[in-house]
Protein backbone atom coordinates (compact mmCIF):
# COMPACT_ATOMS: atom_id res chain seq x y z
CA UNK A 1 0.00 0.00 0.00
CA UNK A 2 1.29 3.66 -1.02
CA UNK A 3 1.86 5.82 2.53
CA UNK A 4 1.17 9.32 1.62
CA UNK A 5 4.93 11.02 1.64
CA UNK A 6 3.74 14.66 2.92
CA UNK A 7 2.02 12.48 6.05
CA UNK A 8 5.20 10.23 6.81
CA UNK A 9 7.45 12.97 6.47
CA UNK A 10 5.05 15.19 9.34
CA UNK A 11 5.21 12.00 11.44
CA UNK A 12 8.92 11.28 11.25
CA UNK A 13 9.71 15.47 12.10
CA UNK A 14 7.20 15.62 14.80
CA UNK A 15 8.73 11.88 16.75
CA UNK A 16 12.29 13.48 16.19
CA UNK A 17 11.56 17.05 17.69
CA UNK A 18 10.39 15.30 20.53
CA UNK A 19 12.02 12.51 21.20
CA UNK A 20 15.15 14.72 20.57
CA UNK A 21 14.58 18.17 22.58
CA UNK A 22 14.84 16.63 26.02
CA UNK A 23 18.23 15.30 25.88
CA UNK A 24 19.59 18.56 24.36
CA UNK A 25 17.84 21.55 26.37
CA UNK A 26 16.04 19.72 28.52
CA UNK A 27 18.59 19.81 31.40
CA UNK A 28 20.21 22.99 30.76
CA UNK A 29 16.77 24.87 30.66
CA UNK A 30 15.66 23.69 33.72
CA UNK A 31 19.24 24.44 35.67
CA UNK A 32 18.62 27.84 34.33
CA UNK A 33 15.15 27.76 35.84
CA UNK A 34 15.98 26.91 38.71
CA UNK A 35 18.64 29.35 39.50
CA UNK A 36 16.03 32.27 38.87
CA UNK A 37 13.03 30.78 40.36
CA UNK A 38 11.78 31.64 43.92
CA UNK A 39 11.08 29.01 46.18
CA UNK A 40 7.22 29.52 46.24
CA UNK A 41 7.30 30.28 42.66
CA UNK A 42 5.27 28.48 40.01
CA UNK A 43 5.14 27.70 35.99
CA UNK A 44 1.89 27.37 34.55
CA UNK A 45 1.58 26.71 30.98
CA UNK A 46 5.16 26.55 30.88
CA UNK A 47 5.94 30.65 31.59
CA UNK A 48 7.18 31.77 34.42
CA UNK A 49 8.26 35.00 35.46
CA UNK A 50 12.03 36.09 34.90
CA UNK A 51 13.89 39.39 36.35
CA UNK A 52 15.10 41.51 33.74
CA UNK A 53 18.56 41.30 34.48
CA UNK A 54 18.53 37.65 34.27
CA UNK A 55 17.25 37.52 31.11
CA UNK A 56 20.49 38.24 28.92
CA UNK A 57 21.99 34.92 30.12
CA UNK A 58 18.90 33.23 29.19
CA UNK A 59 19.11 34.49 25.80
CA UNK A 60 22.74 33.65 25.50
CA UNK A 61 21.89 29.63 26.25
CA UNK A 62 18.81 30.06 23.40
CA UNK A 63 21.21 30.07 20.08
CA UNK A 64 22.60 26.56 21.50
CA UNK A 65 19.63 25.10 21.84
CA UNK A 66 18.40 26.46 18.19
CA UNK A 67 21.48 24.60 17.03
CA UNK A 68 20.94 21.70 18.52
CA UNK A 69 17.28 20.93 17.60
CA UNK A 70 18.43 22.02 14.02
CA UNK A 71 21.30 19.41 13.61
CA UNK A 72 18.64 17.12 15.11
CA UNK A 73 15.71 18.04 12.62
CA UNK A 74 18.35 18.18 9.54
CA UNK A 75 19.59 14.78 10.61
CA UNK A 76 15.61 13.39 10.95
CA UNK A 77 15.01 15.04 7.41
CA UNK A 78 18.07 12.81 5.64
CA UNK A 79 16.80 10.05 7.85
CA UNK A 80 13.23 10.78 6.16
CA UNK A 81 14.52 10.52 3.03
CA UNK A 82 16.80 8.14 3.26
CA UNK A 83 13.40 6.26 4.19
CA UNK A 84 11.80 7.36 1.35
CA UNK A 85 14.15 6.74 -1.37
CA UNK A 86 14.81 3.08 0.29
CA UNK A 87 10.23 2.68 -0.30
CA UNK A 88 10.74 4.26 -3.92
CA UNK A 89 12.93 1.47 -4.23
CA UNK A 90 10.97 -1.26 -2.79
CA UNK A 91 7.98 0.01 -4.32
CA UNK A 92 9.51 0.11 -8.04
CA UNK A 93 10.50 -3.15 -7.47
CA UNK A 94 7.22 -4.66 -6.69
CA UNK A 95 5.55 -3.32 -9.51
CA UNK A 96 8.70 -4.70 -11.61
CA UNK A 97 8.32 -8.02 -10.39
CA UNK A 98 4.59 -7.46 -10.81
CA UNK A 99 4.64 -6.85 -14.42
CA UNK A 100 7.38 -9.41 -14.89
CA UNK A 101 5.04 -12.16 -13.38
CA UNK A 102 1.99 -10.59 -15.58
CA UNK A 103 3.98 -10.90 -18.73
CA UNK A 104 5.34 -14.35 -17.72
CA UNK A 105 1.47 -15.46 -17.24
CA UNK A 106 0.65 -13.58 -20.44
CA UNK A 107 3.19 -15.31 -22.81
CA UNK A 108 1.98 -18.95 -21.71
CA UNK A 109 -1.30 -18.77 -21.80
CA UNK A 110 -1.95 -15.27 -23.53
CA UNK A 111 -0.24 -15.47 -26.21
CA UNK A 112 -0.97 -19.03 -27.32
CA UNK A 113 -4.69 -18.45 -26.70
CA UNK A 114 -5.38 -14.80 -27.49
CA UNK A 115 -2.03 -13.58 -29.44
CA UNK A 116 -1.76 -9.95 -30.64
CA UNK A 117 -1.31 -11.33 -34.26
CA UNK A 118 -2.09 -14.67 -36.18
CA UNK A 119 -2.70 -15.70 -39.39
CA UNK A 120 -5.53 -16.49 -40.91
CA UNK A 121 -5.76 -20.08 -41.34
CA UNK A 122 -4.52 -20.19 -37.41
CA UNK A 123 -7.60 -17.93 -36.73
CA UNK A 124 -10.25 -20.73 -38.49
CA UNK A 125 -8.45 -23.73 -36.82
CA UNK A 126 -9.42 -22.09 -33.86
CA UNK A 127 -12.31 -21.04 -34.59
CA UNK A 128 -13.20 -24.70 -35.58
CA UNK A 129 -12.40 -26.26 -32.73
CA UNK A 130 -13.57 -23.61 -30.28
CA UNK A 131 -16.53 -22.21 -32.42
CA UNK A 132 -17.21 -18.37 -31.38
CA UNK A 133 -13.31 -17.92 -31.34
CA UNK A 134 -12.74 -15.79 -34.22
CA UNK A 135 -15.68 -13.99 -33.02
CA UNK A 136 -13.73 -13.38 -29.85
CA UNK A 137 -10.93 -12.72 -31.54
CA UNK A 138 -12.17 -9.92 -34.16
CA UNK A 139 -14.48 -8.48 -30.82
CA UNK A 140 -17.77 -9.38 -32.24
CA UNK A 141 -19.40 -10.18 -29.07
CA UNK A 142 -22.77 -9.61 -30.12
CA UNK A 143 -22.45 -12.90 -32.46
CA UNK A 144 -21.73 -15.09 -30.08
CA UNK A 145 -25.76 -15.50 -28.80
CA UNK A 146 -26.43 -15.90 -32.44
CA UNK A 147 -23.97 -18.32 -32.89
CA UNK A 148 -24.97 -20.92 -29.93
CA UNK A 149 -28.62 -19.78 -30.03
CA UNK A 150 -28.85 -21.46 -33.50
CA UNK A 151 -26.55 -24.02 -32.99
CA UNK A 152 -27.76 -25.07 -28.89
CA UNK A 153 -31.56 -25.10 -30.35
CA UNK A 154 -30.87 -27.38 -33.51
CA UNK A 155 -28.61 -29.23 -31.15
CA UNK A 156 -31.21 -29.82 -29.23
CA UNK A 157 -33.87 -30.54 -31.33
CA UNK A 158 -31.50 -33.02 -33.38
CA UNK A 159 -30.84 -35.22 -30.28
CA UNK A 160 -34.58 -34.72 -29.38
CA UNK A 161 -35.60 -36.37 -33.22
CA UNK A 162 -32.42 -38.82 -33.18
CA UNK A 163 -34.25 -40.36 -30.16
CA UNK A 164 -37.93 -40.87 -31.77
CA UNK A 165 -36.16 -41.94 -34.88
CA UNK A 166 -33.90 -44.91 -33.53
CA UNK A 167 -36.74 -46.80 -32.30
CA UNK A 168 -38.60 -46.61 -35.43
CA UNK A 169 -35.37 -47.62 -37.46
CA UNK A 170 -35.02 -50.79 -35.06
CA UNK A 171 -38.60 -52.07 -35.22
CA UNK A 172 -38.09 -51.49 -39.38
CA UNK A 173 -34.91 -53.54 -39.64
CA UNK A 174 -36.36 -56.50 -37.22
CA UNK A 175 -39.28 -56.52 -39.68
CA UNK A 176 -37.80 -56.64 -43.07
CA UNK A 177 -35.08 -59.20 -41.76
CA UNK A 178 -37.63 -61.35 -41.16
CA UNK A 179 -38.77 -60.62 -45.28
CA UNK A 180 -39.71 -57.97 -47.11
CA UNK A 181 -43.57 -58.70 -47.51
CA UNK A 182 -44.95 -55.53 -47.93
CA UNK A 183 -48.34 -55.01 -45.11
CA UNK A 184 -49.85 -51.90 -44.33
CA UNK A 185 -48.33 -51.91 -40.79
CA UNK A 186 -44.74 -51.97 -42.13
CA UNK A 187 -45.27 -49.45 -44.78
CA UNK A 188 -47.21 -46.76 -41.85
CA UNK A 189 -43.96 -47.75 -40.24
CA UNK A 190 -41.96 -46.24 -42.98
CA UNK A 191 -43.70 -43.27 -43.38
CA UNK A 192 -43.04 -42.24 -39.49
CA UNK A 193 -39.53 -43.17 -40.09
CA UNK A 194 -39.10 -41.06 -43.10
CA UNK A 195 -40.64 -38.69 -41.44
CA UNK A 196 -38.45 -38.61 -38.47
CA UNK A 197 -35.42 -39.10 -40.10
CA UNK A 198 -36.22 -35.91 -42.63
CA UNK A 199 -36.91 -33.93 -39.63
CA UNK A 200 -33.83 -34.93 -38.03
CA UNK A 201 -31.65 -34.15 -41.30
CA UNK A 202 -32.89 -30.81 -41.53
CA UNK A 203 -31.95 -30.42 -37.74
CA UNK A 204 -28.45 -31.45 -38.06
CA UNK A 205 -27.81 -29.87 -41.54
CA UNK A 206 -29.08 -26.30 -39.68
CA UNK A 207 -26.83 -27.15 -36.48
CA UNK A 208 -23.75 -27.61 -39.53
CA UNK A 209 -24.63 -24.49 -41.74
CA UNK A 210 -24.50 -22.13 -38.60
CA UNK A 211 -21.19 -23.49 -36.98
CA UNK A 212 -19.84 -23.33 -41.18
CA UNK A 213 -21.18 -19.98 -41.48
CA UNK A 214 -19.56 -18.77 -37.99
CA UNK A 215 -16.33 -19.74 -38.97
CA UNK A 216 -16.22 -18.04 -42.54
CA UNK A 217 -17.41 -15.50 -40.98
CA UNK A 218 -14.90 -14.80 -38.86
CA UNK A 219 -12.42 -15.37 -41.90
CA UNK A 220 -14.29 -12.81 -43.78
CA UNK A 221 -13.93 -10.02 -40.42
CA UNK A 222 -10.31 -10.78 -39.71
CA UNK A 223 -8.41 -7.73 -40.23
CA UNK A 224 -5.46 -7.86 -37.89
CA UNK A 225 -2.73 -8.68 -40.60
CA UNK A 226 -3.20 -7.87 -44.26
CA UNK A 227 -4.61 -10.99 -45.67
CA UNK A 228 -5.23 -10.51 -49.48
CA UNK A 229 -8.14 -11.29 -51.17
CA UNK A 230 -6.40 -14.78 -53.09
CA UNK A 231 -5.90 -15.65 -49.56
CA UNK A 232 -9.36 -15.34 -47.91
CA UNK A 233 -11.02 -16.44 -50.91
CA UNK A 234 -9.82 -19.81 -51.20
CA UNK A 235 -10.21 -19.98 -47.42
CA UNK A 236 -13.80 -19.51 -47.73
CA UNK A 237 -13.74 -21.82 -50.77
CA UNK A 238 -12.51 -25.11 -48.15
CA UNK A 239 -14.62 -24.04 -45.21
CA UNK A 240 -17.90 -23.83 -47.17
CA UNK A 241 -17.92 -24.61 -51.31
CA UNK A 242 -19.67 -21.84 -52.83
CA UNK A 243 -18.24 -19.02 -50.72
CA UNK A 244 -15.03 -17.84 -52.35
CA UNK A 245 -16.97 -17.63 -55.37
CA UNK A 246 -19.32 -14.85 -53.69
CA UNK A 247 -16.49 -13.73 -51.83
CA UNK A 248 -14.79 -13.11 -55.83
CA UNK A 249 -18.78 -11.51 -56.68
CA UNK A 250 -18.86 -13.99 -59.24
CA UNK A 251 -22.62 -14.80 -58.36
CA UNK A 252 -23.22 -16.76 -61.22
CA UNK A 253 -20.84 -19.61 -60.53
CA UNK A 254 -22.85 -20.28 -57.19
CA UNK A 255 -25.49 -22.05 -58.99
CA UNK A 256 -22.94 -24.87 -60.39
CA UNK A 257 -20.91 -25.15 -57.46
CA UNK A 258 -23.89 -25.64 -55.31
CA UNK A 259 -25.88 -27.40 -58.12
CA UNK A 260 -23.08 -30.10 -58.59
CA UNK A 261 -22.79 -30.78 -55.00
CA UNK A 262 -26.22 -31.48 -54.60
CA UNK A 263 -26.33 -33.55 -58.29
CA UNK A 264 -23.58 -35.51 -56.32
CA UNK A 265 -25.02 -35.92 -52.69
CA UNK A 266 -28.91 -37.14 -54.68
CA UNK A 267 -26.75 -39.68 -56.26
CA UNK A 268 -24.92 -40.66 -53.40
CA UNK A 269 -28.15 -41.30 -51.44
CA UNK A 270 -29.84 -42.98 -54.36
CA UNK A 271 -26.60 -45.50 -54.63
CA UNK A 272 -26.46 -46.08 -51.22
CA UNK A 273 -30.08 -46.99 -50.55
CA UNK A 274 -29.73 -48.79 -53.61
CA UNK A 275 -26.96 -50.87 -52.28
CA UNK A 276 -28.35 -51.32 -48.94
CA UNK A 277 -31.98 -52.97 -50.90
CA UNK A 278 -30.27 -55.41 -52.94
CA UNK A 279 -27.61 -56.16 -50.06
CA UNK A 280 -30.56 -57.13 -47.76
CA UNK A 281 -32.43 -59.19 -50.56
CA UNK A 282 -29.25 -60.52 -51.09
CA UNK A 283 -28.72 -61.88 -47.78
CA UNK A 284 -32.27 -63.08 -47.24
CA UNK A 285 -32.10 -65.31 -50.63
CA UNK A 286 -28.53 -66.72 -49.41
CA UNK A 287 -30.09 -67.62 -46.14
CA UNK A 288 -33.10 -69.33 -47.91
CA UNK A 289 -31.00 -71.38 -49.93
CA UNK A 290 -28.52 -72.38 -47.10
CA UNK A 291 -31.58 -73.07 -45.45
CA UNK A 292 -34.60 -73.94 -46.66
CA UNK A 293 -36.86 -75.56 -44.11
CA UNK A 294 -36.70 -72.91 -42.00
CA UNK A 295 -38.99 -70.71 -45.08
CA UNK A 296 -41.87 -73.23 -45.81
CA UNK A 297 -43.44 -70.63 -47.91
CA UNK A 298 -40.41 -70.07 -49.94
CA UNK A 299 -38.02 -66.87 -50.54
CA UNK A 300 -38.71 -63.81 -47.97
CA UNK A 301 -36.61 -61.76 -49.99
CA UNK A 302 -38.63 -58.50 -51.74
CA UNK A 303 -38.60 -60.34 -55.08
CA UNK A 304 -39.94 -63.67 -53.85
CA UNK A 305 -37.65 -65.57 -55.51
CA UNK A 306 -37.92 -64.12 -59.00
CA UNK A 307 -33.64 -63.05 -59.59
CA UNK A 308 -31.23 -65.53 -58.77
CA UNK A 309 -28.74 -64.42 -56.35
CA UNK A 310 -25.68 -63.96 -58.97
CA UNK A 311 -28.19 -61.15 -60.74
CA UNK A 312 -29.08 -59.47 -57.14
CA UNK A 313 -25.07 -59.55 -56.21
CA UNK A 314 -24.43 -57.74 -59.25
CA UNK A 315 -26.98 -55.24 -58.26
CA UNK A 316 -25.65 -55.05 -55.27
CA UNK A 317 -21.91 -54.22 -56.73
CA UNK A 318 -23.48 -52.28 -59.19
CA UNK A 319 -24.70 -49.58 -56.75
CA UNK A 320 -21.90 -49.58 -54.41
CA UNK A 321 -19.33 -49.05 -57.15
CA UNK A 322 -21.56 -46.05 -57.87
CA UNK A 323 -21.38 -44.68 -54.76
CA UNK A 324 -18.37 -45.19 -54.56
CA UNK A 325 -17.82 -43.24 -57.85
CA UNK A 326 -20.28 -40.67 -56.80
CA UNK A 327 -17.98 -39.87 -53.48
CA UNK A 328 -14.98 -39.19 -55.80
CA UNK A 329 -16.47 -37.19 -58.06
CA UNK A 330 -18.21 -34.87 -55.08
CA UNK A 331 -14.32 -34.76 -53.57
CA UNK A 332 -13.25 -33.71 -57.39
CA UNK A 333 -16.00 -31.14 -57.23
CA UNK A 334 -14.77 -29.84 -54.18
CA UNK A 335 -11.01 -29.20 -55.29
CA UNK A 336 -12.04 -27.81 -58.17
CA UNK A 337 -14.32 -24.87 -56.99
CA UNK A 338 -11.01 -24.29 -54.22
CA UNK A 339 -9.16 -23.90 -57.84
CA UNK A 340 -11.70 -21.35 -59.27
CA UNK A 341 -12.16 -19.15 -56.29
CA UNK A 342 -8.39 -18.90 -55.98
CA UNK A 343 -7.66 -18.27 -59.94
CA UNK A 344 -10.60 -16.03 -60.08
CA UNK A 345 -9.71 -14.17 -57.09
CA UNK A 346 -5.71 -13.49 -58.16
CA UNK A 347 -8.11 -12.22 -62.01
CA UNK A 348 -9.99 -10.11 -59.66
CA UNK A 349 -6.20 -8.27 -58.82
CA UNK A 350 -4.61 -8.71 -62.43
CA UNK A 351 -4.87 -5.16 -64.53
CA UNK A 352 -6.22 -5.79 -67.74
CA UNK A 353 -5.92 -2.76 -70.26
CA UNK A 354 -8.81 -2.14 -72.51
CA UNK A 355 -6.42 -1.62 -75.62
CA UNK A 356 -5.90 -5.15 -77.21
CA UNK A 357 -5.04 -4.48 -80.22
CA UNK A 358 -3.19 -6.79 -83.57
CA UNK A 359 -2.38 -4.63 -86.06
CA UNK A 360 0.03 -5.70 -89.70
CA UNK A 361 1.82 -2.30 -91.67
CA UNK A 362 3.22 -2.51 -94.85
CA UNK A 363 7.34 -2.15 -94.82
CA UNK A 364 9.63 -0.29 -97.27
CA UNK A 365 13.46 -0.18 -95.82
CA UNK A 366 16.21 0.90 -97.90
CA UNK A 367 19.80 -0.12 -97.21
CA UNK A 368 22.65 0.97 -98.74
CA UNK A 369 24.74 -2.17 -100.43
CA UNK A 370 28.09 -1.61 -101.76
CA UNK A 371 28.52 -1.70 -105.83
CA UNK A 372 24.97 -1.32 -105.78
CA UNK A 373 23.94 1.64 -104.40
CA UNK A 374 20.94 1.66 -102.36
CA UNK A 375 17.86 -0.98 -102.55
CA UNK A 376 14.70 -1.47 -101.72
CA UNK A 377 13.54 -3.80 -99.04
CA UNK A 378 9.47 -4.74 -98.83
CA UNK A 379 8.20 -6.68 -96.30
CA UNK A 380 5.23 -5.57 -93.07
CA UNK A 381 5.36 -5.00 -89.22
CA UNK A 382 3.37 -6.86 -86.49
CA UNK A 383 2.69 -4.76 -84.08
CA UNK A 384 0.71 -6.25 -80.65
CA UNK A 385 -0.84 -4.25 -77.94
CA UNK A 386 -1.51 -6.02 -74.36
Amino acid sequence: MKIPRLYTLCTLLLAAIVSLWPQHASAQDEALLQRYRGARQRVSGGLMNIRPDSLPAYRDTLPSGLDSLMIAADSVLASAADSLAALDIVEADTMAAADTLAKRHRSKFGEFIMPDSMSLSRMCWMSTVLPGYGQVYNKQYWKLPILYGLAGASLGLFISENKKYKPLKREFDMLTDQGLNRTPELDALQTRMIRSNTRRQIYLGTMLASYIYFIGDAAVNYTTNDVSRVKKATTLSTICPGAGQIYNRSYWKVPFVIGGFASMIYCIDWNNRGYKRFQKAYALLADYEANPDKYPDGPTDEFRGRYSMTFIKNLKDSYRRNRDLCIIITAGVYILQIIDAHVDAHLKDYDISDDLTFNIEPLIQYNYVPMQGDRAMYGFNIRLNF
